[in-house]
């Protein structure tokens, strides 16, 4: 377990995290307290690449395996700051727990992952083999995976551990996120005269009623590859004394490990041709949602809401070989899934990069009201990422 002073030092920099204010294209705030923390700490290199990711190297004296810390450093908004118990960005502690926008998800991680790497690093005398990566990402809340991309194709890591909440349990897999999109197009014209043209929201309502009869895909492990309905919208709006001439359905698809953007939009389009085909006046497109935002550096980060599933073999050696050496030092790590959509999706789904997610506290406590980090759980977690070092950097 780590001693007093290191547990003091990962409290207090989660603390002065979750003090800097960082949503979404606004992170920059998180980046400068890593900054110096990181050169404090005796990081061998610290950059800030063009969407504002911020990584930390530290190299050991001998050659081998180039091990990656991720985090993302974007939080969700606080709507309304009244209904918290105490302030979301003032890190307050009480009895044992860190309240704040980010605690769990994931300033707390971030913090771990920084204390853990220079710990391990003078504990060696940087007498490892390997390189120790630590990156705080940016935009994960709106792409899970976009701005990672950056990272792997500047480190190209050997491993990857993904640090959201996991409750110390090791975490080898996730379903992945697709956001489709569903138009149709009619034929404008008055109300008052609607044979006059085509409502393109009753021919959405004909498309959403098929969509539902659609057989999920499965996965014995990831479970159901599940496509819901989540937002709709016509045009002209507001549409007084008009009918619309557009309808456009959002759907939320979560990937199962070996899908493909081909292959989920595939019975979508051949249902949709079928009822073309039944219905001449029917007009319909299926494609995936693509996102644009403003990152802090200026630049602007783009991408299609696709983002893979994957899943290991617990019997997979460097699951192991993290395992046993968690257990050797006391804990009791349980091997599961991910039940949402992390920065995995980039590195294993896409990259094929041996990944796990391990992280402290709780899954369930991500963009909540009151969220909190347990102080213990957050120097636990940093006793265990030095273990996965003591793992894989042999």
């Amino acid at each position: 377990m780590l001693n007093r002073e290191r547990q003091e030092e990962v409290i207090a920099l989660c603390q002065k995290l979750i003090r800097q204010k960082s949503y979404s294209g606004h992170e920059e705030g998180v980046v400068s307290v890593l900054s110096e923390a990181m050169k404090d700490a005796g990081f061998d290199s610290v950059t800030v690449d063009k969407y504002g990711n911020i990584i930390g190297c530290i190299k050991g004296n001998r050659p081998g395996k180039k091990l990656l810390f991720d985090g993302h450093i974007d939080t969700v908004p606080v709507t309304d700051e009244s209904e918290w118990m105490y302030p979301p960005f003032a890190a307050e502690i009480h009895e044992g727990k860190i309240y704040g926008r980010g605690t769990s998800d994931m300033k707390g991680a971030v913090a771990g992952f920084v204390t853990a790497a220079s710990a391990f690093a003078k504990d060696m005398g940087k007498d490892f083999a390997g390189e120790i990566y630590v990156a705080g990402v940016v935009h994960e809340e709106c792409f899970e995976g976009v701005a990672a991309r950056e990272i792997s194709r500047a480190v190209q890591p050997d491993y990857v551990v993904i640090g959201e909440a996991s409750r110390l349990n090791i975490k080898i897999g996730q379903r992945g996120r697709g956001e489709i999109v569903v138009e149709t197009f009619g034929k404008p014209c008055h109300s008052a005269n609607p044979e006059k043209g085509i409502n393109a929201v009753y021919k959405m309502a004909k498309v959403i009623e098929a969509i539902r009869t659609l057989e999920p895909t499965h996965h014995p492990v990831l479970g159901d590859g599940i496509l819901e309905l989540t937002d709709i919208k016509s045009s002209p709006y507001p549409g007084a004394s008009v009918v619309p001439e557009y309808c456009r359905a959002t759907y939320d698809r979560r990937l199962l490990v070996g899908e493909t953007k081909e292959s989920v939009l595939e019975p979508i389009q051949k249902l949709l041709d079928e009822l073309m085909k039944e219905d001449p006046q029917l007009k319909a497109k299926v494609s995936y949602a693509t996102g644009k935002e403003l990152c802090h550096t200026g630049n602007e980060i783009t991408g299609e809401r696709f983002f893979p599933g994957w899943l290991y073999d617990e019997k997979d050696e460097f699951v192991q070989d993290v395992k046993a050496e968690l257990e050797q030092m006391g804990y009791t790590p349980e091997i599961t899934q991910y039940n949402f959509c992390t920065n995995g999706s980039h590195y294993a789904g896409e990259a094929k990069i041996k990944t796990f997610g391990l992280g402290p506290s709780q899954e369930n406590l991500a963009h909540t009201v009151n969220e909190y980090i347990e102080t213990d759980q957050l120097v636990k977690v940093t006793d265990c990422y030095y273990g996965v070092m003591k793992a894989l950097l042999k």
